[in-house]
């Protein structure tokens, strides 16, 4: 059996880049006495507003909180937006180095309006086309540079369908990667689903693996998934599939390498944010074992632990080691 405490200080030896969409969450929490004379709609007295980062940003609190060395490789806008959403990375001791600023766009904000806990508006600000030539052109240098003088351990992809992620630099940025011998883990959606060839590491949940590869069937089995699994291999060539099954646990499989792990049994609050926590822990796990069977069974754990709380958080490091020593006997 592997020694966990000793992986887990390892974390800290690893250098791991995001890149992807990545947006700011804004909070705002007030109380509802009374609806406005103007239209039937409820007045809102404001209390507080918070800004949290999400997106690809998750995926990189994640990293950052196991111990690695983080850099995000995104693009924001040249708006207030993008101002507090880079500081709260810099806070976190994320890299920002590699965001590219671009005029043309919107730093995505998705805000929230609370009362009583309850969510009673959610307003979106962001640019979802894909970026043009230029912007993609620069982009592409910078994240040309963060591979070739950073020389990271693993690149994560976590595309939100917002436009950064466009078809050439998915396939110009793991031609990279495989260049300078990094590693490539995938969080992908729907729009690009099969762009993400050759990648090592490809996560879908099982919705997205069905809408991508057309299937109906609502069967969840170890014979379904591993036809699943050599349905994607054929259409991208890539090394392991690794789907989420929601409250039925993960899916792995590497050659002829497969099974499936079963979430544990947990007082759920929240699966905001638990697909981000998978594939962060999961692919930090791969970097340093290269094991398979221990990247599913840590991430599983890791993503189950993250749903205990309420709204989206990064793992807990210290928890985390804790449940594995307990239920990876």
């Amino acid at each position: 059996m592997i020694d966990l405490s000793k992986l887990f200080q390892e974390f800290a030896s690893l250098k791991v880049g995001i890149i992807g969409d990545v947006m700011l969450d804004t909070y705002i929490w007030g109380q509802v006495e009374r609806i406005s004379p103007e239209a039937p709609v409820p007045v809102v007295s404001l209390d507080k507003k918070e800004y949290r980062i999400g997106g690809a940003g998750n995926v990189a609190l994640n990293c950052q909180a196991l111990g690695a060395t983080v850099s995000l490789l995104s693009v924001c806008g040249p708006d207030e937006e993008g101002v507090v959403l880079k500081d709260l990375l810099k806070q976190n001791k994320v890299n920002t180095t590699y965001l590219h600023k671009s005029s043309k766009r919107l730093t995505t904000n998705k805000t929230r309006i609370i009362s009583r806990n309850q969510q009673m508006m959610r307003l979106d600000a962001e640019h979802t086309e894909d970026l043009n030539e230029t912007e993609t052109n620069a982009f592409l240098h910078k994240i040309e540079k963060y591979i070739t003088t950073q020389k990271p351990d693993i690149l994560i992809f976590e595309d939100y369908n917002k436009g950064v992620l466009t078809k050439k630099i998915i396939e110009k940025t793991i031609g990279l990667c495989k260049k300078y011998k990094v590693l490539t883990a995938v969080d992908p959606k729907r729009k690009n689903f099969f762009a993400f060839k050759q990648a090592d590491i490809f996560k879908p949940n099982l919705k997205e693996v069905k809408e991508g590869l057309h299937l109906l069937t609502e069967e969840v089995s170890l014979p379904i998934l591993k036809k699943i699994h050599q349905q994607l291999k054929k259409e991208l060539q890539h090394d392991i599939s690794f789907i989420t099954l929601s409250a039925k646990g993960v899916f792995y499989q590497q050659g002829n390498t497969a099974d499936i792990y079963a979430s544990y049994m947990r007082n759920i609050a929240d699966v905001s944010g638990a697909g981000d926590t998978v594939i962060a822990v999961g692919a930090m796990v791969y970097a340093i074992t290269k094991n398979v069977r221990l990247m599913a069974e840590i991430a599983n754990i890791a993503g189950g632990l993250v749903c205990e709380e309420v709204g989206t958080v990064a793992i807990h490091r210290e928890k985390l080691l804790e449940e594995c020593k307990l239920l990876l006997v």
